[in-house]
């Protein structure tokens, strides 16, 4: 997870309403995932598996379920999480809410239609799709999210953990960057202090 100065932390906190990052309710992610069914599995990452879900208002979701393992306490994961949803960048995968209940920590985020970029590299058939114009446009898509977390963005995010499972497709085939917050190293600049933190991947 992120390592971050308390004093850094706090001052961040401080400018962002809290109410900004939505908590959603556990038995409404419970329907939305079908419980969590296999059918609904998107993939499992190395914090944890990835479900598909459908708000009631027909807005398709991504829930991503924690490893009960983290020892993160509550409020540390909501504070996280806030810094978490603040980076917001067209070419990078939305965070909208979150979800603590008991052991129980979920992040849901936008639904991405086309799943990752590694789908099509390596499928012959699908890789037909990715001509010239398109491979561009993922390229420059891909570079634009990484200079506004490396440069633009409050907090300065280095996700080191780039792959192609980790760029993902909208319906327009569109790049964004996931799991910025969950690389296998971390590092956040907060005024003039960076700090580094290794991760698992």
């Amino acid at each position: 997870m992120i390592k971050i100065h308390r004093d850094g932390l706090r001052e961040y906190i401080g400018k962002h309403d809290p109410s900004e990052l939505k908590i959603y309710d556990f038995d409404s992610i419970l329907i939305a995932t079908d419980s969590f069914s296999i059918t609904n599995k998107l993939g499992q990452g190395g914090f944890g598996p990835v479900y598909k879900g459908m708000l009631p208002e027909g807005k398709e979701i991504a829930v991503k379920r924690l490893s009960t393992s983290s020892g993160q306490g509550v409020e540390e994961f909501k504070n996280e999480m806030l810094l978490i949803s603040n980076l917001q960048h067209k070419n990078l995968v939305r965070m909208m809410g979150c979800c603590v209940k008991e052991d129980e920590k979920l992040l849901i985020y936008e639904f991405m239609a086309n799943k990752s970029l590694d789908t099509f590299l390596y499928d012959s058939m699908k890789r037909a799709v990715l001509n010239w114009a398109t491979r561009f446009n993922i390229i420059h898509g891909v570079a634009r999210g990484l200079l506004y977390l490396h440069h633009d963005s409050y907090v300065k995010v280095i996700h080191r953990d780039l792959k192609v499972s980790n760029i993902l497709l909208d319906e327009k085939m569109n790049p964004k960057i996931s799991d910025f917050g969950f690389g296998r190293s971390i590092a956040v600049h907060v005024r003039h202090d960076l700090y580094w933190k290794p991760l698992k991947s």
